[in-house]
């Protein structure tokens, strides 16, 4: 038996070297899959779903067609080439029709040829998109009372996060402190069991928790015993989004025997669904992810969240709209599936976004009203600013000032980068005991060869009183975020601060004509850096927050839709951590991590998602996000224009005021969109005619992708009824439709629209009143009045007399023809 295996390995191996190196590749076939499959076909009775409508993934005819589906994709590929040569990973059947195998080019343009197959295309990397935010955003007073208090807030709402996976022991995701989770027969996943351990995954509080590898075994990238072949979490990343969601309410945030404050997730008592698709060293496949998403829905769940974005353009497709994983991702919104991801960390430059459909909602970023800063203070009497989540030294006393390269026990050590304070061996103990430490912030800090956590550790071993990190240069851009310690220290991040601390030590510290110390004189202490300071001025839109425009194809021509659609907190969030977790050296082994990133955006906006769909159960995808866009904020706590990170012309941070483009309709304001008033709904079809509408898209590929002829049109694709108004080439006069829909009682609207003095702008009506589920058209014309070559922006007002406001953005560019 062995022998055989040996020489079908060798024939493999033969037919690789002969015909290319083997890829994943992901396939579309003709035919539609089980969401919009309209009949036809003998034997199999229909089983599409309408726009918004849960898909039966239990019925007999939906298992009957799908596997109907998966023995065409065997047959096909059994016809086309010889066992042995070609290892099929996935079938796709619910929400597009396909499946994921690992071929040669040779093979793979063989299927390009054969007329059951649309598309073939390579697959392509994703990557991750990398407390005190309940209060911030006004969630204990405001939105937990209306839905039964923080202990009923997300009942039996399941959102499903395809992220890096789940630490199922941590306090965020018990059950046992809870009232008990009841089985929730409208989920339909498994749990997978710990190969190691041996127990389920699974806790009640986490319904389900299943792992998607195969594209990153075949591309060689798998390493299991540091990724897991299971849903553990071994980065970090996947505990820490799925707590800031759903995580358990007042968890003690203690790291070092320090308490930061208590964390919770927007909707504590939501289930949690694990779909792991991310890996610690090299992110995911999009093969994986379409994989864990497809299941998702098959499975069940009310919301995704997806705090993952592609590395790379797909290699064959030039539609930002078009490809396996928006295409998926469409068919899960028309599953009645709310669909959030992070818009990227690309920012702050122009076009930096990697979520582009309106089927998705696009969150960018935001620093809230938490600062952390620190002091460190000289005997000259300077006191230089840093950061440092640590104690302060002993109050009314100072310590002398030794930096490392002065305490070196051999002189041999130098390549070992002493300075960075990693390697406590190489320093004389003697001479740093009871001293403060200075250490350099090299390149190393950057790359993550060195970490903060180390230069902690190398000081407390040595018997330091605490340590400074001087960066004496700094690239543009580079992001310094306060790391907790158990002992005193501080990052001086400012280089002129820094220089500062390097002038009095070098004029205090006497050495011989070698350049060897005779004492140390320099003196400081350490201030305490434990305490956040609360800033009137946020919510700020964050530096690395991608932004706008959005692109309609990978020429980077502007689309006819804004993104991103809405900003949240994402910049020094608290929240749970894997014990197993790398993703961030300065974490490793804690149990909660402070991380920034549009990552930690997004699953703010799941776990209110899921605050609004638990009080409106039977909205759609679309009327959630309008809830959610129209009701926002685009002033600061201290009622001005919000602000924006940006770099000035140094390439030093400075505020700019902020767009659309920036921050999409405004920060989210979670009490508001509980009860917007109006909504803008829109459905598959809606979403169909946008696609279509779009010029340049190609109207096979548009088959291709969703099984549709181009049979829906509306006008032009401004005219999409989302919460935002685009029209990127404006020439004279536009006129674009909106439609809203009254979810309160009766109520009479007052329209009013601005916009900066380049366009004129003018809604009609000026005023309607609707009964309540009684919907309106109004239109919005929009007028070149001069051409400026940027983008000019406003806004529609509707006020309600029962006191609702929705607040539209208004986005557009002139052009004289």
């Amino acid at each position: 038996m062995r022998v055989v295996e040996f020489w079908c390995t060798i024939l493999v191996l033969f037919a690789l070297l002969i015909n290319g190196k083997a890829e994943v590749y992901i396939v579309t076939m003709v035919g539609e899959p089980v969401i919009s499959y309209t009949g036809g076909i003998p034997g199999f009775e229909a089983t599409a779903v309408e726009s918004d409508e849960t898909l039966d993934a239990t019925s007999q005819l939906v298992t009957s067609y799908a596997q109907h589906l998966e023995q065409k994709h065997d047959i096909l590929l059994d016809s086309l080439f010889d066992r042995g040569t070609y290892k099929k990973l996935y079938s796709y059947k619910h929400l597009i029709n396909g499946f994921a195998v690992h071929i040669s080019p040779d093979q793979a343009e063989t299927l390009r040829r054969t007329t059951d197959v649309k598309s073939v295309e390579r697959d392509w990397k994703v990557r991750r998109l990398t407390t005190h935010t309940p209060q911030f955003l006004g969630l204990p007073t405001g939105v937990w009372p209306t839905g039964g208090g923080f202990d009923r807030a997300g009942e039996d709402i399941i959102i499903g996060f395809v992220d890096s996976g789940i630490f199922p022991r941590h306090p965020s995701f018990g059950s046992h402190n809870a009232d008990p989770y009841g089985p929730l027969p409208k989920y339909r996943g498994k749990c997978e069991v710990d190969p190691d351990t041996k127990r389920e995954f699974c806790n009640g509080k986490i319904i389900g928790a299943q792992h998607f590898a195969e594209a990153a075994i075949a591309a060689g990238a798998f390493n299991p015993s540091i990724d897991f072949a299971s849903p553990m979490d071994g980065d970090g990343h996947g505990s820490h989004t799925a707590a800031i969601a759903a995580g358990n309410n007042g968890i003690p945030v203690r790291i070092h025997g320090h308490e930061f404050g208590k964390a919770s997730g927007m909707a504590p008592r939501a289930r949690i669904a694990v779909y792991k698709a991310l890996y610690r060293l090299f992110g995911g496949f999009i093969a994986d992810v379409v994989a864990a998403i497809d299941q998702a829905v098959h499975d069940g769940v009310d919301i995704l969240s997806l705090s993952v974005g592609p590395n790379s353009p797909p290699a064959t497709t030039t539609t930002t709209f078009l490809n396996p994983f928006d295409a998926t991702l469409l068919g899960a919104v028309k599953a009645g599936v709310f669909v959030v991801q992070a818009a990227g960390n690309g920012g702050p430059f122009p076009k930096t976004l990697v979520s582009y459909s309106p089927w998705i909602t696009s969150v960018a970023a935001a620093i809230d009203d938490r600062r952390y800063k620190n002091h460190l203070f000289l005997g000259n009497g300077k006191i230089l600013p840093g950061i440092g989540l640590s104690p302060c030294t002993h109050p009314n006393q100072t310590y002398t000032l030794v930096a490392a390269n002065d305490v070196l026990l051999d002189s041999s050590v130098m390549k070992y980068s002493p300075s960075d304070c990693q390697r406590p061996e190489v320093l004389n103990k003697n001479l740093v005991e009871g001293n403060i430490l200075l250490c350099g912030y090299s390149f190393n800090f950057v790359v993550g060869t060195a970490s903060i956590k180390k230069v902690s550790e190398t000081a407390r071993s040595l018997g330091a009183i605490g340590f400074v990190l001087a960066v004496e240069n700094v690239s543009p851009g580079t992001k310094f975020d306060p790391v907790p310690v158990g002992i005193p220290g501080i990052l001086i991040t400012d280089v002129t601060k820094s220089m500062d601390l390097i002038d009095y030590y070098n004029t205090s510290t006497p050495r011989d004509w070698t350049g060897r110390v005779k004492s140390f004189n320099g003196t400081g202490s350490i201030g305490n850096g434990l305490e956040p300071i609360l800033h009137k001025s946020a919510p700020q839109v964050a530096l690395f927050s991608a932004r706008g425009p959005n692109i309609k194809d990978f020429r980077f021509q502007d689309a006819d839709l804004l993104k991103p659609d809405i900003l949240a907190p994402g910049s020094l969030i608290w929240a749970a951590w894997s014990p197993n977790g790398t993703d961030e050296p300065n974490y490793v082994g804690e149990g909660f991590a402070m991380m920034s990133g549009t990552s930690m955006a997004a699953p703010h906006i799941a776990g209110i998602a899921a605050l609004v769909k638990q009080k409106h159960p039977h909205w759609s995808p679309a009327a959630i996000k309008s809830a959610l866009m129209t009701t926002s904020t685009n002033l600061d706590r201290a009622g001005r224009p919000l602000q924006a990170q940006q770099y000035s012309e140094t390439e030093a941070m400075k505020l700019v005021t902020a767009t659309p483009f920036d921050y999409g309709s405004g920060h989210v304001n979670p009490r508001a969109a509980l009860d917007p008033g109006l909504i803008l709904d829109a459905g598959y079809e809606d979403y169909l005619g946008f696609l279509c509408t779009t010029p340049g898209i190609d109207v096979h590929e548009i088959r291709n992708y969703t099984n549709t002829p181009c049979n829906y049109s509306m006008g032009h694709p401004s005219n999409l009824n989302t919460p935002s108004i685009t029209v990127s080439h404006l020439v004279k006069t536009q006129t674009v439709t909106r439609r809203v829909t009254n979810v309160a009682e009766e109520e009479t609207y007052v329209i009013t629209a601005r916009m900066q003095p380049a366009v004129a702008i003018e809604a009609n009506p000026p005023a309607m009143t609707l009964r309540p589920g009684a919907s309106r058209k109004f239109t919005v014309s929009l007028t070149v009045r001069s051409v400026t070559g940027t983008y000019s922006f406003g806004e529609i007002l509707m006020k309600g007399s029962r006191g609702h406001k929705v607040r539209i953005p208004v986005v557009a560019m002139g052009y004289w023809r």
